[in-house]
């Protein structure tokens, strides 16, 4: 009689767990989507970011604005500690650091940089495409109150990045990306003040070098 009620009771956490399980995946696919959703209706963006690189003991903090448009075009402007730009006009890849007059070039097909995550914004967005294993984040807090945590393995960066995690609001914005590379080290962006639809010129995202610079093609820089 004990070991009948003992294999009832198994039979009742084992169900329990996959129900538990199933719950949670089902969850997570609604949040998913509800990002698709977000984004794919969108045609540019604007936001203020920070960009914090910790690793090796030392921490890195620059911050600066973003613009992006459909199809993937990308321009950031660091303005502190010191100014760099980083720009994409959906083919082409430009990193220029005034201060040392140094330009490098590359397509963006090749390109393998932190900085590629934020180009499925404004693709044909489905994250659980881009990330595998998306799941939500439970043994840490996100910073905004209500946010909500997903993590998974990133498509893009094979061997450099090991998970990404995505901070999303209520209103389905994402306000946060961790990059936790393979070495130990992470690379974290936090969003502010995002701004949807403008009416953003192609010609930001275009760059001619500057009289005198030499451009070089192949990796990029930091």
């Amino acid at each position: 009689m004990k070991s009948g009620l003992l294999c009832w009771l198994v039979m009742v956490a084992v169900t329990l767990s996959c129900f538990t399980r199933l719950a949670r995946a089902q969850d997570v696919r609604q949040f998913a989507r509800a990002v698709d959703e977000h984004y794919n209706h969108l045609r540019s963006l604007q936001s203020d970011f920070t960009e914090i690189y910790r690793g090796d003991g030392a921490e890195r903090v620059e911050s600066g604005t973003l613009w992006l448009k459909k199809p993937r075009k990308m321009r950031w402007e660091y303005r502190s500690p010191k100014e760099k730009l980083f720009i994409s006009d959906g083919q082409a890849v430009w990193f220029y650091l005034p201060a040392e007059r140094q330009l490098r070039k590359t397509s963006l097909r090749k390109l393998d940089d932190w900085r590629s995550p934020l180009a499925f914004l404004l693709g044909k967005t489905k994250l659980e495409n881009e990330l595998r294993g998306l799941s939500k984040v439970v043994d840490q807090s996100p910073l905004g109150a209500g946010n909500t945590l997903l993590r998974g393995v990133p498509q893009v960066m094979a061997g450099q990045a090991s998970e990404v995690q995505l901070e999303i609001t209520p209103s389905d914005q994402i306000v946060r990306i961790v990059l936790l590379e393979a070495g130990g080290s992470t690379t974290e962006f936090r969003f502010a003040g995002w701004k949807e639809n403008l009416g953003l010129s192609d010609s930001r995202f275009q760059f001619t070098p500057p009289p005198g610079v030499e451009t070089v093609e192949g990796e990029l820089g930091p």
